[in-house]
């Protein structure tokens, strides 16, 4: 099982050629394998964020929108071990606490994430595929 980021959920959903080629591969390994791909529970509120900003369009309605992501992804919940695990990453990872409650899930299931935040990947926190 692989941890995909907001911004890959947006992109497999709208902009397929956003995705690098090794990130593709992992998720069509992913896939084919029955490993699966998961987001973090957080995700689909920065996706319901986005909408309601106007930042995504969707020809549906919101709801039905997070019910699809939702069907397609594994969702894992923000853990306490992960929420902790969020406040001990180092100063050089990003403040945002979205992306700190999904590096922080992707190290406490031992999943690596794809997303190609370079300030994510730069940080070295956490395993990342891009």
């Amino acid at each position: 099982m692989i941890l995909v980021d907001t911004h890959v959920v947006l992109w497999l959903a709208f902009d397929l050629t956003q995705i690098s080629t090794k990130a593709g591969a992992a998720i069509d390994s992913a896939r084919k394998n029955a490993d699966g791909l998961a987001i973090s529970d957080i995700s689909i509120w920065e996706l319901a964020t986005l909408a309601t900003k106007g930042r995504i369009h969707l020809d549906i309605s919101l709801e039905s929108f997070l019910l699809e992501v939702e069907s397609r992804f594994v969702v894992l919940p923000i853990t306490g071990r992960a929420s902790a695990r969020a406040k001990e990453l180092p100063a050089t990872f990003p403040k945002d606490p979205a992306d700190r409650i999904i590096a922080a899930t992707a190290l406490v299931q031992g999943l690596s994430l794809i997303t190609a935040d370079g300030a994510i990947r730069r940080s070295g926190a956490v395993q990342t595929i891009w």
